[in-house]
């Protein structure tokens, strides 16, 4: 992450620079390298203003989740897909609390509820932390973890489906099995790049004696963990429990594709009252639990300052130098011939760094005349918009959240399952709409 932040920034400077030096004063314009400095302004101050503006909903939905913790809840649901999670993440005890907080994370990922999984995946990163050996380096379970976030499996994107009807298109929810099968091809990218790439980043055991005492403590910790869930895997849910479980699940998928508008307005609140019943049904104290997980919101929204900070300036600068339109104008002439047309490029390349810039992509190729919603371009940046993520973003926020500094191999299974994203949203729209 050190060298991908140093050429960001470095290459933003260079041209904003070489700009300048080219640059013929004119009245009402603003000079390139004056461009470059109140980008950093504004991206420094635009960073503390989304993370001030995270602490409300961190702060509800860690409330609730502690509810779940308490009553059991997160423990039910890693018993019930179990076989999935067990294989996907063999470092974690399969009743460790991280499984059921990475669960709550992809299924509100996958029902386009990204201010309700940012806390889940939050929360995750920081059980996935209590059983890191390694403080400050990223584990293989956080690497995958981080690496199916960016690219999970989308059901439902509502944001972009509200963006395309308000746009005048004929069919806003004309995008979910293009979606679908994006997030589908990606995550498995994802899973093969982040397994494949931790064998060549793996980390030795720290040296330091305190540190080495602290890590024996942590493993012996885990261990304690699995051995509670060996002893609780011979009295816990039988095979086809799961598979029934997870069939009901997946018939949900037909449902959300079908009546996604109708549905989407319920979930929020209904998660609220759930969790909430679920809680007075085991006998929680749920003003308190949900009192005390709320703290944890203003917590985390410090830690990720300094990071959100760093990367949102640094992207600011990227695209205010000229350096992103440089790089669309030279690759657009390449891209175009594989089916991802110029003007639809730049949201490809914005996405992974800045999902405010994306979105604003989106809605400008969408509402323009000679485009429009419902053309191919204007299908595709609809799908590169609901099916990848803002990965920088993603990192800066789970990864500061859990002070890790050392990504090893998460910032290369991102961005290739973001390529992969790509790819497989160029192909679902060329077959539907090319």
């Amino acid at each position: 992450m050190n060298i991908v932040f140093f050429l960001i920034v470095l290459i933003a400077f260079v041209f904003a620079g070489w700009r300048q030096i080219a640059w013929t004063p004119v009245e009402g314009a603003t000079a390139p390298i004056e461009a470059l400095s109140i980008a950093m302004v504004e991206s420094a101050s635009g960073a503390v203003e989304l993370a001030i503006g995270l602490v409300g909903v961190m702060t509800l939905f860690l409330g609730l989740m502690k509810i779940a913790e308490a009553g059991g809840l997160l423990k039910v649901i890693s018993r019930l897909i179990r076989p999935l999670m067990v294989r996907l993440f063999p470092d974690v005890p399969p009743d460790h609390p991280a499984m059921g907080a990475m669960i709550l994370n992809m299924s509100a990922n996958a029902l386009g509820l990204g201010n309700a999984a940012t806390p889940f995946g939050i929360r995750a990163m920081q059980e996935l932390d209590k059983l890191n050996p390694n403080k400050g380096t990223a584990t293989d379970a956080m690497a995958l973890f981080l690496a199916i976030n960016t690219s999970s499996i989308t059901l439902l994107p509502t944001g972009v489906i509200a963006l395309r009807a308000a746009a005048g298109s004929a069919d806003p929810a004309g995008i979910l099995p293009t979606t679908l099968f994006a997030t589908m091809g990606s995550t498995t990218v994802a899973i093969i790049a982040a397994k494949l790439y931790c064998r060549f980043t793996r980390v030795k055991n720290q040296s330091d004696p305190a540190k080495a005492a602290e890590t024996e403590e942590i493993v012996e910790d885990a261990g304690s963990a699995g051995s509670r869930a060996e002893a609780f895997s011979s009295s816990g849910y039988p095979a086809w429990v799961s598979v029934i479980s997870l069939g009901v699940l997946a018939s949900f998928i037909p449902l959300t594709v079908i009546y996604g508008k109708v549905i989407s307005p319920w979930i929020i609140p209904s998660l609220m009252i759930g969790f909430l019943t679920f809680g007075v049904i085991r006998r929680v104290p749920i003003y308190e639990a949900f009192v005390e997980g709320a703290k944890e919101g203003f917590q985390v929204a410090i830690k990720i300052i300094p990071y959100l900070v760093a990367i949102l300036v640094a992207v600011g600068m990227f695209r205010a130098s000229g350096a992103m339109d440089t790089m669309v104008s030279f690759l657009g002439v390449w891209t175009g011939k594989v089916g991802l047309p110029a003007e639809a490029l730049p949201m490809a390349l914005l996405r992974p760094l800045s999902g405010s810039g994306a979105y604003g992509i989106l809605a400008s190729i969408i509402n323009d005349p000679a485009i429009g919603p419902d053309s191919y371009a204007g299908y595709l940046v609809s799908t590169l918009q609901g099916s990848t993520e803002t990965t920088f973003y993603v990192l800066a926020v789970y990864f500061g959240a859990v002070q890790v500094k050392r990504l090893r191999h998460a910032l290369a299974a991102a961005l290739t399952a973001d390529i992969a994203g790509v790819a497989f949203a160029v192909i679902a729209c060329y077959y539907m709409f090319g």
